[in-house]
């Protein structure tokens, strides 16, 4: 049997089908915890012990593991695979042991971290708490392997089966929820634990077969330094996300009953949005930029990058203002059923109106954030992070009284402007090599196609509704369709090149 190759077109479509179907096993999870303990002590206690280890170093693993690749590139490229390798399991080494230090801290004084992190909970609460989290905390080697091994991974092109891993690490949970509900609910988090290890086994199989040779070596050298020197910055932008979302949530307390709730809500479908638009494409053309730039070859930077903007433009472009045309509709066809009613639909609407209309600027960012990161300039990034933070937590106070909620949203939209905004002319300043649009003129039709596709379909969206004859999620689906066929007219039209991806979906890869 001949074999062949995905195209990107394709594995970016499966990634994004994987990614969704990855997310709809998460509710299922959830839905199977709710279903047996329902919202009591031990679903706090067990929450808390799975949030506790995430909070501590989620960021930390991830800002390694992006922070790595560019120095294994320029190992793989410049030095071969052998010295990458032994880069690779140095690496590999040092996060073993601050994990798995931190693990054994964890696992012998609980009771410290769940009164940081949990103080208000009861004798009951927090005893059950520090049970589970002797457990939690044991998986802190496994997901730090794992999570640097899936950038080992992405680096040589392997993108889906790290998505399908997380099917069976939600699975290994269900099957630990129903056993411990029927056996002993201090089994609840061995789910976790057990979810974390057939992940590590999985990535670490494929990390194997893709080359990657492990090396019991502890000549650091300059492999701590290099590290902590990228990964820092790296840390503390992500640190400053957590801080911009805390104020949001802090202020969004103040208001009506279920504002909270509302903003949660509205920013779970725009990150789902963000993810299917922009995430998944920055996740494949990461490793392509570092490999470029460890050649320094500049002329395939550019080319990378024009095309990686011009493609988030055209898929991230409708989607933001379609969110914001359909902002009422779409709340109303996710969640609006059983306790959540029209009063509920009215909180949320306002704040996903606003934060739709920063899906288009968060994703540029990415991508433009990726490509200082490539470049091994983690420092530059966190410093505009910092400036649009402040921008957000000024406009948060500003309008939060006029606008509620959709003034938290609105502000958060407005930052992530200011900082693509900062992020492309820092390019052009720091860099003159790099060109980011070759072709103004192109993302000008591209905007004016998506403009005149949306509002076609707001016209037909109207025809449909005003007749009554049909359910409303039907209705929103009929709008989506006649946008999506206007738009792709236009492109096609306007000979916008990108449009070719599609057909890209229907044939083989080379």
């Amino acid at each position: 049997m001949k074999s062949f190759r995905l195209t990107a077109a394709q594995t970016a479509l499966l990634m994004a089908v994987f990614t969704m179907g990855s997310k709809l096993v998460g509710f299922l999870r959830e839905m199977v915890l709710a279903n047996y303990y329902g919202a009591g002590v031990i679903t706090d206690a067990y929450v808390m012990a799975q949030s506790i280890p995430n909070m501590l170093f989620a960021s930390l693993f991830s800002a390694v593991a992006i922070s790595y690749m560019p120095t294994f590139s320029k190992k793989h490229e410049l030095e071969g695979e052998a010295e990458a390798n032994l880069f690779t399991s140095r690496v590999l080494n040092i996060l073993v042991l601050i994990s798995s230090v931190s693990a054994l801290l964890g696992f012998l004084c609980p009771d410290l971290l769940v009164r940081i992190f949990a103080g208000n909970f009861s004798a009951e609460q927090a005893a059950l708490t520090e049970s589970y989290l002797r457990i939690t905390m044991c998986l802190l080697m496994f997901s730090s392997i794992s999570t640097l091994l899936e950038a080992f991974l992405q680096y040589k092109g392997v993108f889906l089966p790290q998505i399908v891993l997380g099917y069976s690490q939600s699975a290994s949970i269900i099957v630990f929820i129903v056993i411990s509900a029927y056996t002993s609910h201090y089994y609840l988090a061995f789910g976790v634990l057990v979810g974390n290890i057939i992940r590590c086994v999985g990535v670490s199989t494929l990390a194997r077969h893709r080359g990657l040779r492990y090396s019991f070596d502890w000549r650091l050298g300059d492999t701590a330094k290099n590290i902590v020197m990228l990964a820092l910055p790296i840390f503390i932008g992500g640190s400053i996300n957590q801080i911009n979302a805390f104020v949001d949530k802090s202020l969004a307390s103040g208001l009506e009953t279920g504002s909270v709730a509302a903003l949660n809500y509205a920013n779970l479908i725009s990150n789902m949005i963000l993810t299917v638009t922009s995430t998944i494409l920055v996740t494949l053309i990461y490793p392509k930029l570092t490999q470029a730039n460890s050649l320094e070859d500049y002329d395939r930077v550019n080319s990378i990058m024009e095309r990686g903007m011009n493609v988030v433009f055209v898929i991230a472009a409708p989607c933001t203002l379609g969110a914001m045309a359909y902002s009422g509709p779409v709340i109303q066809a996710v969640y609006e059923r059983g306790a959540f009613d029209a009063g509920a639909s009215a909180l949320t609407e306002p704040a996903f109106f606003w934060y739709a209309a920063g899906i288009l600027f968060q994703g540029l960012a990415l991508l433009l954030t990726k490509l200082y990161y490539s470049m091994g300039n983690t420092k530059t990034p966190v410093v505009y992070a910092a400036i649009a933070a402040v921008t957000n937590i000024v406009l948060n106070v500003i309008l939060v009284g006029p606008m509620k909620q959709g003034g938290l949203a609105l502000a958060t939209s407005v930052a992530a402007g200011v900082n693509v905004i900062q992020l492309y002319f820092g390019l052009r300043r720091k860099y003159p090599q790099v060109q980011l649009l070759r072709s103004k003129r192109k993302v000008g039709k591209i905007l004016a196609a998506t403009v005149t596709a949306v509002a076609i379909s707001r016209i037909a969206y109207g025809v449909v509704t005003g007749t009554g004859a049909l359910p409303a999620l039907i209705c929103l689906g009929a709008a989506v369709c006649v946008a999506g066929l206007v738009y792709l007219a236009l492109l096609i039209a306007l000979k916008i090149d990108e449009v070719r991806l599609i057909g890209d979906l229907f044939r083989r890869g080379k």
